[in-house]
């Protein structure tokens, strides 16, 4: 019988049964994959191979770790998994063009749910096409992430690519304009610079920024200009006032 569950905002799925069905239909929503130290069955190698095979997260941690993440019998296997089902990104790009604001926000690394939340919250209500981020390294998109949105992640299409950077070497070689919010010193006022859509926003780190690979494939970077010396905005409050100025552009 499946068990699910939410500790710490996190939707868990427990049991070998449940584990292995999600493995078999849906290995895209596993975040990620805890499996109980010192167990070798077939069931145990099984998984591990699957999860190789599909680039999921595993844990191999002891059984009190496992007892905290789920209080129930997980019989040795538990499942972190996002609350929402994801798109395929190539048919985002393909359908880029045909919504109300033709713009993919791609998340590099950013960690908080609530910031994904509420970045998906101002994309969705402008129109936007969805948001990208990678597999591993980003935030888990469980109910935390949800609720933070008002709703909009059960609306608005979300991929996960294994590789930020060859994401956008698709998109560019279907002619879409990728901009990457940075403060460097080539980096434009978003309100005087000419941005054009279909278009991608990259949006990087909380406290890093967009990684330099993933910097690279960006042909224009732009920023809020400031009229007072501050260090900085939340991601989310940049992210949303940059998606705002592509939804100004397009009038």
């Amino acid at each position: 019988m499946k068990k699910q569950t939410r500790e710490d905002d996190n939707t868990i799925i427990a049991g070998r049964k449940p584990v292995q069905e999600l493995l078999l239909d849906s290995p895209e929503r596993i975040d990620l994959l805890y499996l109980q130290k010192g167990r070798q069955d077939k069931n145990f190698e099984r998984t591990i191979q699957r999860c190789k095979k599909y680039g999921i997260k595993y844990k191999i941690a002891d059984k009190a770790e496992l007892g905290r993440v789920f209080s129930g019998n997980h019989q040795g296997v538990i499942a972190r998994v996002a609350a929402l089902p994801f798109a395929d990104f190539d048919d985002m790009l393909e359908n880029l063009a045909d919504s109300p604001l033709p713009l993919l926000v791609v998340l590099d690394q950013v960690q908080d749910p609530g910031n994904v939340g509420v970045l998906a919250r101002s994309l969705y209500a402008l129109g936007g096409a969805g948001i990208v981020t990678a597999k591993h390294g980003g935030a888990f998109l469980g109910p935390a992430a949800v609720k933070a949105s008002a709703g909009a992640l059960n609306k608005l299409p979300v991929a996960r690519v294994n590789n930020i950077s060859q994401a956008l070497d698709k998109a560019i070689d279907m002619g879409i304009n990728i901009y990457g919010a940075g403060l460097d010193d080539d980096s434009s006022s978003a309100y005087t610079a000419e941005i054009h859509t279909p278009a991608i926003l990259v949006l990087g780190n909380e406290e890093k920024g967009i990684r330099f690979n993933v910097e690279k494939r960006c042909q224009k970077l732009i920023h809020i200009p400031f009229r007072r010396d501050f260090d900085s905005l939340n991601v989310a409050q940049a992210g949303a006032m940059l998606i705002s100025e592509f939804a100004r552009r397009l009038g």
